[in-house]
Order: C-alpha cells, then structure tokens, then sequence
C-alpha cells in the first residue's frame, strides 16, 4: 500500500536537488527544486537566506494551495512553512530576528502573521513539531479598506513593515489590462510596432492611484500612515542597511513618468530618485549598498537604443549616477547588486544572466537559456556575495519554474577585494 505524501505545515519533504552544466558558459548550474507545481523565489528586492544562510526561501503551490517553503542549500531538503489561505505574493524575511512575515486570509480579515523560525526549523528536524499556535504571533488584523498595492518590507532594524496600499474607489482601469497576465504585458512591452503614444496611454491607466503606504509595527500592531500619493503604489522595499528608508515605485506594469521614489519612515524627504526623461524607461529597481540604489535603463525597443542604457547605480545622498554595463541586442532586463558591492547581475530577454565586476566593468555570461517565462529569472546574490540564485523555466521548457543556484567561478572572486561596506542593521 502506498502511503499519502504528508500535508501541512512543518512537514519535511526529500531533496529535489539536480546539477547540470550550462553547455554554452561551461559553468555548473544548481538546481534545487524539480516539483511539476514550479516554485518561485521573492522578488529581488526582498531577503531570501535565513539568518544562518543555509536556507532559502520560495512558494510553491504544490498540493496545499499556495504556500511559503524553504530549502537548504546543501542538502536540499525542503520545509513547508505555511498553510491555510497564505498570501504569499509577499513573503518577507527578517535575518535579524529569523522571522518569516507573511499575510493571511482570516475570518476577521487579512492578517499579518509573524513566524519564528529560530524554533520552527530545529523542531521540524527533530520531528517534534507543535501546533502552529507555538511558532506563529498575530501582529495586525488589516482594515479591509485598504488594498494590497506593491507588497510589504520589513525595516532595516526589525521594528516595522511597511505595506503599499491602494485605497478609495477602485481606479478606471480598462478590464483587459488589469487581467493580462505576465506574458501578455511582456508581449505588449516588447512590441517595436506599438505607437509611443499608444503604450503611454496604456501605462497611465494602469498607473492609476490612489496609493500609499502604511507602517505596521511589529510589536503592537499599531498601523499609521507613512505617506499618500496620486498614482498607483509599486514594489515597496527598505534600505537593509539604513532603518527607516523606504524606496517605491509607480507601478504602470511599464514604463512610468517617474519610476523611482524614496521616503523615510516619518513621511519626511519623499523625492525622486533619478528624475528621468521622457525618452527613458526606468524599472527594476533595488538597493544594493547602503547608499545606492541599483535599477535598469531599458533599451529593447528602437527609440531606447538611441540613448544611454543599462544596469545603473544612483547614489542616495547625491543623486549621482553611472552605468555599470550593458549587454548586446535589447539588453538587460532586471539586476542586483552583491553585498559586498562587488558584483552586479542581470538577465537580458533571452534568459541570459551575466555577471558585472563593477570595479573593472567586464561582463561574463554565468548561465543562459533562462526562458524568461512563466516569469523572468529575478536574479539576487547569497549574503556571502558568492552564488546568484535565480528562477528559471528552462527544465519546463518555460512551463513552470524552479530554483537554480550558480557559483561565482573562483577565476574571477580572486581577482581583487571587494569596497568596503558595512554590515546590513541587526
């Protein structure tokens, strides 16, 4: 008789663990979960190792609906962290404290829920797990006035999270696009044949407000505003290096007039950050450094190519700016930043993910053939700065996604030290 494979939280399920050489880079490609269900990793902009660095984060949707899974590294194992009705389009990790936040669908309204991990994962390897009272803390029941809009992200010194919202009357948005799935609003972006004036059209009812964003702290639950704006809230993240700095986007699912924002906790100093031109498609932004913020100069279309693009560093304080290279063709597409300010990676749309050495500019291809579909690659760096993680429908032929893992090759980490930088807050 076979047995049922356990459900629920805590369960451990066996390694997934494969290698493959990338037959065109030569470099040897880790991939950490096989499942037919996919299984995607958080956004870049957002912690993906626990505090120990051994295991990473992701949410899979295998045979319990939606939930919050980590694997570890080396062994492969994985863990399901979640159950229930778990909103996991928004998974966050404090490494300071080993806690996973996360949104639940409750009787009495979404909740935030904290979860311990410090004795969550012990006991799961122990096989003593307890009930999920044990290990989960209800920080916040929501007001159901208030619409999710760009996710949450946990402040830098573990005392807030921060939640982009939408709120009031639902925008006039044209039904179609606010259902297009990710293929469909990738198709349209990278239409050269669509009239300029027609994608800003597109771009600004899709962009439409109001949002903002609200703080929740995380011992009392208390919820207060951080600041209001006229368009549509996107992709919330915190400086894990700086308590109290947010940075935001306006979201268009393209192109925006003015993509990238910062504010700090108060709702002081909220400014653009690199105030673009009309000629220019910012996107993709993400802090890399404790005063920097990395993000990408489009250049897939004609009109793009015609001026200065690529992987880009802004500077907190000052607002200087540099590119740090681009890749040939329609180039690159999202990127990040290594801790230590050594690297920077990118995928480009045909799934290529090259690694930058920012001290000397060279570009070195680390893997290819990443489909960029049912979703793109979100690369994002270890702690350590050493191995890039990505998602990828390349085993799928772009069905469905796993996680990949790729060693920087030990040829180009001995090259020369990293900028000094210093340790993220906690």
């Amino acid at each position: 008789m076979i047995m049922p494979e356990p459900t629920g939280f805590g369960r451990l399920l066996p390694s997934e663990t494969s290698h493959y050489t990338d037959p065109v880079t030569g470099v040897e490609v880790k991939v950490l979960t096989s499942h037919p269900a996919g299984s995607s990793k958080p956004y870049q902009t957002h912690p993906t190792w626990t505090a120990d660095g051994e295991w990473i984060l992701f949410r899979s949707d295998r045979d319990d609906g939606a939930q919050a899974y980590l694997v570890h590294e080396t062994r492969g194992d994985i863990l399901q962290l979640t159950e229930g009705a778990t909103d996991t389009g928004s998974l966050n990790l404090d490494p300071a404290s080993n806690t996973l936040y996360f949104m639940r669908r409750a009787d009495e309204g979404r909740q935030l829920i904290g979860l311990n991990l410090k004795t969550l994962i012990p006991d799961a390897l122990a096989g003593s797990i307890g009930p999920r009272t044990e290990y989960e803390r209800v920080i916040s029941t929501l007001p159901p006035d208030l619409r999710d809009s760009g996710g949450f992200a946990i402040d830098a010194d573990g005392s807030a999270a921060y939640w982009g919202v939408g709120f009031g009357p639902a925008p006039d948005r044209s039904a179609a696009l606010a259902t297009a799935g990710r293929r469909v609003i990738d198709q349209q972006n990278l239409d050269p044949t669509e009239e300029r004036e027609a994608a800003r059209l597109r771009f600004e009812i899709q962009g439409r407000g109001p949002g903002g964003i609200r703080r929740i702290d995380l011992i009392t639950g208390e919820l207060s505003t951080v600041i209001d704006v006229d368009f549509r809230m996107g992709h919330v993240q915190t400086n894990p290096w700086v308590p109290g700095e947010i940075i935001y986007c306006h979201e268009t699912t393209g192109d925006a007039p003015q993509r990238i924002w910062t504010v700090r906790a108060d709702g002081s100093d909220n400014r653009p950050l690199y105030v673009e031109t009309p000629d220019e498609w910012v996107t993709h932004e993400t802090v890399s450094g404790a005063d920097e913020v990395m993000f990408n100069l489009m250049a897939h279309l004609p009109y793009l190519a015609q001026k200065p693009s690529g992987v880009c560093v802004v500077d907190l304080r000052t607002g200087a700016m540099r590119v740090l290279g681009q890749a040939p063709g329609q180039g690159f597409w999202h990127c990040n930043g290594s801790p230590d300010r050594r690297w920077a990676v990118a995928d480009d749309f045909t799934g290529n993910v090259t690694l930058i050495d920012r001290r000397s500019g060279e570009l070195t291809v680390l893997t290819t053939d990443h489909k960029m579909r049912p979703d793109h690659t979100h690369p994002i760096f270890s702690p350590d700065s050493k191995r890039v993680l990505i998602q990828s429908g390349r085993p799928t032929d772009g069905r469905a996604l796993d996680l990949m893992l790729i060693d920087i090759p030990a040829a180009l980490q001995g090259r020369e030290p990293a900028l000094p930088q210093p340790s993220p807050a906690g």
